[in-house]
This record gives C-alpha cells, sequence and structure tokens, in this order.
C-alpha cells in the first residue's frame, strides 16, 4: 500500500504517428502557433514605442520592466489573462490586456500572483473587464495561499467606459473585498505604488500588509485636476497624496523610496521574509525528472482536425515525469483515463478523455465512440474526484469531450443522476483543480470536467481549442430541423426557398465556428491563457508546484494513506 504503482507508458514518436503523419500535423499547427506568438507580442508591446518613451522620460520602467526586474533570473513568467479585451474597440482605441498584466512569478523561491497596471496604456486606467480580471487572479491568489503583489501605476477608471466597469457585481469596488478576503484568509498582499493611484486605484494598496511608495507616487481620492474644478484650489497630486503625507502623516503607507528599482527591491526583500514553499517538503526527496518522450512532440500527435481521433496516453506520456502513470480503475468506464503521476516532481491527478472507438460494454460484439460521457466513465470520475479531494492531490482536468451520451438509453441509465453527482462533487472540492482545454469541449461535458463556471484555479485553451454548446453544423442543423427530413437534407422543393435555408445555415454553422476561437473565450474572460501546446508541461509543472507551496491551510494525505488504494482494492484486487 505504501507504494504508488506507477508503470511506464507511451511509446516512441515514430511507432505512433509516421514521418508523413506528423509532417500534416505539424503543418496544420504551424499558423496557429505563429498567430499565438504574434498576438502575445502584439499585446505586449501595450500601446507602442510612443508611450514607452514617455514612461522612460519620467524616468520610470515600464509595468513589464518592472516584472522582469522583480522575478528571480532565469525563471519564467507565466501571465494569464494575456487576451482579455483582445480585438475590442472603445471608440477608436484598444486595451491591450485590458490594460493590466496578472502573471504568476517567482519571487525569492516562492509563487506569487502579481497584479500590474500597464502603464503604457491609459496611465495604467481601468478599462471594462479590467476589475474582472484583477478580481480573477486575486481568487487565483486566494485558492492557493500565494501572496498577492500590487505594481500600482493607476489612473482610475477610463471614464469614457466607466458603465461597464464601476457598478456591476464584479464591478472596480469588489477588487477591494477580493482584498478584504484575501487578508482575512492570512494571504500576504504587498502593495509598490510607482506612480498614479487614483479612486479606485488609490483603495487597491490600502488594505495591504506593506504599502511602500516611490518619490514619484501619490495616492488619491480625487487627483489635482478634479480638485481644481470643484473646489478652485491649486494644488498637485503629489501636495495632496504623495509620499510625505501617506508615509509621514495618515500612515497609509509604510515606506517612501527613491525610484522603481530601489522598490522592486524592497519588495524582493518583503517576499523573502515570507514562508519558504513547501513543494520540497512534498516532493520527499524526490526531483523533478523530464518525461521519457519530449513534450515538443505534442503539437504532431494531437491532431488539429478535431474529427480525428488519437491515443489519449500518448499525450500523458509528454507530461509525466519519466512517463509513468498510475491508472486508477482501468477496468471500468474506458472512455475516461483517471491516475496519479508526478509533474515536477510532486504528484497529480489526471482525467482525460480517451478517443476513437472503444469497446461498449452494454453489448461486447459492439463499439460507440469515445470523448463522450457515459454512466460507468462518469461515476468513475465522480469517484476520483472524490478521492483526489480526500487525499489532497491536485487534480488536472484535460478536456477534448463531445459532451454526454444522449437518447433513450442514456436516459434511462439516468445520466442526470451521474451528472449531477459529478458537478456536486466537483462543486465542492477544496483540493485545487486546473483545466485544459485540448480540443473540444462542447456542451454539458465541459461543466463536468471541471470547466471555468465549476471554479478550477485556472483554465487554461490551446490555440485548436473549440468551446461551445455544440459544433457548428449542429447547431445549423437543430436551428432548422423543421425545415430538414430525417437525413438532415432541407425538403422544399422550391429553389429560391432552399437557397435561403442552405444561406442561412452556412451563416449560422460560420457564426458558431467564430465563436469557438479561443481567442473569443480568452477575450471575455472565458478562459484564463492560451498556451501553445508544447508548453502544457511547464504551465502543469508551475500549476502543481503552486498548489504545494503553501502549508497547513488544507489537507495533504502522505501516499500511504491515500483513499486510492482503497478504489484500487476494491474494484482490481490490488496490487501485488
Amino acid at each position: 500500500m505504501a507504494q504508488v504503482p506507477v508503470v511506464p507508458i507511451g511509446n516512441a514518436r515514430e511507432s505512433v504517428v509516421d514521418q508523413a503523419e506528423l509532417d500534416r500535423e505539424l503543418h496544420g499547427h504551424e499558423p496557429l502557433a505563429t498567430r499565438l506568438e504574434e498576438r502575445r507580442a502584439e499585446v505586449q508591446a501595450g500601446w507602442g514605442d510612443k508611450y514607452v518613451e514617455r514612461v522612460h522620460e519620467k524616468d520610470k520602467l515600464t509595468t513589464r520592466e518592472r516584472l522582469e526586474r522583480l522575478k528571480d533570473e532565469g525563471s519564467e513568467i507565466f501571465e494569464v489573462g494575456t487576451f482579455v479585451n483582445y480585438g475590442v474597440d472603445f471608440n477608436g482605441l484598444r486595451s491591450p490586456a485590458a490594460g493590466v498584466v496578472t502573471a504568476f512569478v517567482q519571487i525569492e523561491g516562492r509563487w506569487c500572483v502579481v497584479i500590474a497596471n500597464d502603464n503604457t496604456v491609459a496611465s495604467g486606467a481601468w478599462w471594462p473587464k479590467t476589475p474582472e480580471k484583477i478580481e480573477r487572479a486575486q481568487e487565483m491568489a486566494r485558492r492557493l495561499r500565494l501572496p498577492a503583489l500590487y505594481l500600482v501605476d493607476c489612473s482610475g477608471l477610463y471614464l469614457p467606459e466607466q458603465s461597464k466597469s464601476f457598478a456591476g457585481a464584479k464591478g472596480a469596488g469588489h477588487i477591494f473585498k477580493m482584498n478584504s478576503l484575501l487578508s482575512a484568509e492570512g494571504v500576504p498582499q504587498i502593495a509598490g505604488v510607482f506612480g498614479d493611484c487614483i479612486a479606485g486605484g488609490g483603495y487597491m494598496p490600502i488594505i495591504s500588509d506593506r504599502v511602500y511608495m516611490t518619490e514619484q507616487a501619490y495616492m488619491v481620492i480625487a487627483g489635482a485636476a478634479l480638485i481644481k474644478g470643484a473646489k478652485s484650489q491649486h494644488i498637485t497630486s503629489l501636495d495632496i497624496g504623495g509620499p510625505e503625507v501617506h508615509v509621514h502623516q495618515s500612515g497609509c503607507a509604510d515606506e517612501r523610496v527613491p525610484d522603481d528599482v530601489t522598490l522592486i527591491d524592497c519588495l524582493r526583500r518583503e517576499v523573502s521574509r515570507l514562508p519558504s514553499s513547501g513543494a520540497d517538503f512534498y516532493r520527499g526527496g524526490v526531483a523533478s525528472m523530464e518525461p521519457v518522450y519530449s513534450p515538443a512532440e505534442l503539437p504532431g500527435l494531437l491532431p488539429v482536425d478535431h474529427r480525428q481521433a488519437y491515443d489519449a496516453t500518448e499525450i500523458l506520456a509528454r507530461l509525466c515525469d519519466q512517463s509513468l502513470f498510475w491508472e486508477v480503475l482501468p477496468s471500468v468506464g474506458c472512455e475516461m483515463i483517471c491516475g496519479v503521476a508526478r509533474v515536477g516532481g510532486l504528484y497529480a491527478g489526471f482525467v482525460l478523455n480517451r478517443q476513437g472507438l472503444i469497446d461498449d460494454p452494454e453489448a461486447s460484439d459492439q463499439q460507440r465512440p469515445a470523448g463522450i460521457l457515459y454512466r460507468q466513465g462518469i461515476a468513475k470520475i465522480s469517484a476520483f474526484s472524490r478521492a483526489c479531494n480526500s487525499d489532497g492531490i491536485p487534480l488536472i482536468w484535460l478536456q477534448d469531450i463531445s459532451g454526454f451520451d444522449i437518447g433513450a438509453e442514456a436516459e434511462r441509465h439516468g445520466l442526470l443522476a451521474y451528472g449531477s453527482n459529478l458537478i456536486y462533487t466537483n462543486s465542492t472540492n477544496e483540493t485545487p483543480m486546473f483545466t485544459v482545454l485540448l480540443r473540444k469541449a462542447s456542451g454539458a461535458g465541459y461543466y463536468a470536467m471541471a470547466g471555468l463556471p465549476y471554479d478550477p484555479v485556472v483554465q487554461l485553451s490551446t490555440p485548436i481549442s473549440r468551446l461551445s454548446v455544440m459544433e457548428g453544423r449542429t447547431l445549423a442543423i437543430a436551428s432548422y430541423n423543421s425545415k430538414l427530413d430525417d437525413n438532415f437534407e432541407i425538403v422544399t422543393t422550391d429553389p429560391e426557398e432552399r437557397a435561403r435555408i442552405e444561406k442561412r445555415m452556412a451563416e449560422v454553422e460560420a457564426r458558431i465556428e467564430a465563436d469557438m476561437d479561443p481567442y473569443v473565450a480568452a477575450r471575455q474572460l472565458d478562459t484564463d491563457e492560451i498556451v501553445q501546446i508544447d508548453e502544457l508541461r511547464d504551465w502543469l509543472k508551475v500549476l502543481v508546484e503552486m498548489s504545494y507551496q503553501g502549508t497547513g491551510y488544507r489537507r495533504v494525505k502522505n501516499p500511504r494513506i491515500w483513499s486510492m488504494h482503497d478504489l484500487d482494492v476494491l474494484v482490481n484486487g490490488g496490487r501485488a
């Protein structure tokens, strides 16, 4: 029982796909991967070189320069919410990344959530979706108990669009509630004020445990221009709420420092005073080891065409340490794979959809499509999800799902009740869950496998993700079902009416297909980030490590007493 019975999985790429198929898949992925890199660069440029120069003329660093200095040398920044507001036009203006950078950043060996106003985009103003993006990052910090760092350089709400970001339940004011919840739950918050800090921006740092200000920084309920108009007083914002006021008089800030570089050094020093990461303790002396099969091969194994099947175990083999995996409950619900592996030396649970055809347990001489949830598979992943929660194992959901089984037999089997049980389980889990939309994320299957409405800490998409209730062609057929026969052919004999229906069905299909673009989901915060397929292993290593960084706030069992072993004995008789 003390052993976690991982076994080798996967095969060399040459035995999985031949060179011609590999070249074909890589050719299909290449333009999508290139588009992602180009769009990342576009967002990271903010409003462009002219605005970077304006920042430098004030002897300040840009927000992204601050982040580079803040992170540990040699570490990566893992940005979330890159494409919020992507492509949205605000009366001729755009707001790259909604004017705020939110990212996981390693500082003094500790992973932190950093929320930093982009001072090259409208002086760090809050646009529509900016508050929701900030709150989403705060929730990630709260769920993982990661220190939250605020790099504040914010001119307040972007006033021409204030109606879209001020009043709602998740409007700008909710940021301060999240500040309060983080504080109430003991999550460290550290603020560095680098410049403008007006109105809502002025409230944002105050609840933090430590507040630093540069000599150019100020925090004010109303800036000098507003006071001049309201009270006819000629006074600067620095006079109203600069470091002289807030460090030495009001006590709203703790320290004043001369410049950006010094402030960043102070933030790093503050993080170094916090407890170190518990990840090494939970590794138990086991180092992170690369998979036997390279993650760089993933794009060649994951077909761009969502209708094409592949071997899901080959994906796992390129994500797990040493390509070792313990499949739990392999004999039931074969459309699903559940199991445990190390990722970066730390244990994580995996749930993913098989693809292609599988044997039908209800009819031994028949097969049925995988990528769909049937009764046994739902029960299996419910039990596995509960076991991961009981054992404190972070849970990774890899979605490539078309939905639930449908029809009279599915209803007789009670899939509604089994699905509700799974949804209840995932809704009440306390262990960190992370969701990756590999390809299809369709219908209630997306919900059941811990889609964003069920609060995974982070949801990632890939460039080939497709998030929707149903496929475009299927939806077009459903919309015009009364005009079609049993074979989905248009029944009218009137050529003009036929042409009209064909045109409208094509328009519906095209619109739905466009809406399934992962950038649409990312734009409206329906997914947290789009990542390259060959970046998935790096992301999972970081997410799992962050799950184990904090200690004492959630149950983490040692592997000797996992519930997983009980499931194995009860269903399979255990291992020798």
